[in-house]
């Protein structure tokens, strides 16, 4: 069983991983082109834009973050669950739990557990 579970989970987190890396990606593009399109129709201010399109990059990064660090889970957990990978996965969790919290703030003004704006 062994033999099927670690092959399959190792292109499963792998496919995740893509997955996350290609919506960061495709979501940056996005952003960056809508940016550019609104400033040569000049449609709304250049403030408005700026605040759009950061907002759009902080929306696609959180997003991509939350999928790599599911692949880096099913990695660890299904392939090699030692106490060293483990230790690794936890530092990976943490710092990228922390960067979702900062890009929440700076995106929203508001930690992830407030309601209603309330600072």
């Amino acid at each position: 069983m062994s033999e099927f579970v670690k092959p399959a989970a190792e292109w499963i987190a792998a496919i995740i991983e893509l997955l996350g890396v290609s919506i960061i990606l495709v979501l940056a593009v996005y952003a960056l082109t809508s940016a550019i399109y609104q400033l040569t129709r000049k449609k709304n201010e250049i403030e408005f834009i700026y605040r759009q399109t950061r907002q759009r990059l902080g929306r696609g990064i959180l997003l991509g973050l939350e999928f790599l660090v599911a692949a880096d889970i099913i990695h660890t957990v299904a392939v090699e669950l030692t106490f060293k990978t483990v230790g690794v996965l936890a530092i990976i969790v943490v710092i990228r739990t922390f960067l979702s919290f900062t890009l929440e703030v700076e995106l929203t003004g508001k930690w992830p557990w407030q309601e209603n704006g309330n600072k």
